[in-house]
């Protein structure tokens, strides 16, 4: 008899789990990483102790909305790695990967955040990344990228991009295609001149995300 109660209640624990991620894909596609968490189980409709008995900190519900699009990003890069000619793949890659970012805000945050605690969710973004790294020595290696280009920038890139796309989405929600055509421009090994400052070192990097994580997406349980 106990076993046939606990049947229901498993049930309902599943499907409010699932409408809390559903819920907090929305918000967070919306308002960013940062988004009220009461806000998130106002949507799901549930109270904030259902969300909190799911998930427990800001970076757990994180994890779980985002670990599947970060495989998504994964196969991007991956397919990417595929095209013949590097300098296509590269451009292919950014704009796939904008593409997602203009349409998701909690996207663009995730992709220049770090979040340590999240470990399924680091370990797949640091994937990402480290084949990121692979497209992009490829490109120098086959000359049509400026030699001095640097992995840490692609993520400067994304920074920009994001930035401008959540300025302008409700008065040229494409203008990032133009700003990407212009950087892609900048790119390009032909007319490269020395620049002033070098790259971000990897280390240097994890900082600035991790500076910005506790700027945009505090992580405090009694943050709504």
């Amino acid at each position: 008899m106990s076993r046939e109660r606990g049947r229901p209640a498993r049930r309902d624990a599943r499907r409010n789990r699932e409408r809390l991620l559903a819920a907090a894909r929305a918000a967070f596609a919306e308002h960013g990483l940062g988004a009220s968490l009461d806000e998130i189980a106002r949507r799901a409709g549930v109270g904030n102790a259902t969300l909190y008995r799911h998930f427990p900190t800001r970076e757990a519900l994180i994890e779980a909305a985002f670990v599947d699009m970060v495989g998504t990003f994964q196969c991007i890069v991956e397919e990417a790695l595929l095209q013949e000619d590097a300098w296509q793949g590269l451009v292919w890659c950014l704009e796939r990967i904008c593409e997602l970012l203009a349409a998701d805000r909690g996207l663009s945050d995730l992709l220049s955040m770090r979040f340590p605690e999240a470990t399924t969710l680091t370990a797949a973004t640091q994937r990402v990344y480290d084949t990121g790294d692979r497209l992009v020595r490829r490109a120098r290696e086959q000359g049509v990228l400026r030699a001095d280009f640097a992995p840490t920038d692609i993520v400067l890139i994304i920074w920009s991009i994001s930035r401008l796309t959540a300025a302008t989405k409700n008065v040229a929600p494409d203008l990032w295609r133009r700003q990407l055509g212009l950087i892609l421009d900048g790119l390009r090994p032909e007319a490269a001149h020395p620049l002033p400052r070098p790259p971000l070192t990897r280390e240097q990097l994890d900082l600035a995300l991790f500076d910005l994580r506790d700027q945009t997406a505090p992580r405090t349980r009694g943050t709504s």
